[in-house]
């Protein structure tokens, strides 16, 4: 089901939604804005999808446990003509019907540094 989700943005693909959220989801992205209820998060996608496309959202691993699923995943897109890319996790429980009714994203920058690396001049 998560993989459907994120092949939904890559496709740009509203028409999956409805089978993979609770009317009554929460969904929380990693940078500050939250959608309530499943009518926000289509209107989300759609709006995005106006300024942006998905280039890659590769899931790198999966952890489970109960309804609780989180997902290790890397990010970009291109969004009013600027290519942006980030690592993430998402931790994602789901309802009594089998689909998503809350979704917690975190983000982290894809290019890291190594202040303490052997190599480095100081």
């Amino acid at each position: 089901m998560i993989k459907q989700y994120f092949l939904a943005w890559i496709n740009k693909d509203k028409s999956q939604l409805n089978g993979l959220f609770e009317d009554v989801i929460v969904y929380s992205e990693g940078y500050g804005p939250e959608y309530r209820g499943l009518s926000q998060v289509k209107r989300w996608f759609s709006e995005w999808n106006e300024h942006g496309t998905v280039l890659e959202w590769d899931i790198k691993r999966f952890l489970h446990k109960g309804n609780d699923s989180v997902v290790e995943w890397f990010f970009k897109c291109l969004y009013d003509n600027n290519v942006v890319a980030f690592n993430g996790v998402s931790w994602i429980t789901f309802g009594p019907h089998g689909k998503m009714i809350e979704v917690k994203e975190f983000q982290s920058k894809s290019e890291h540094d190594h202040p303490y690396d052997v190599n480095r001049i100081d």
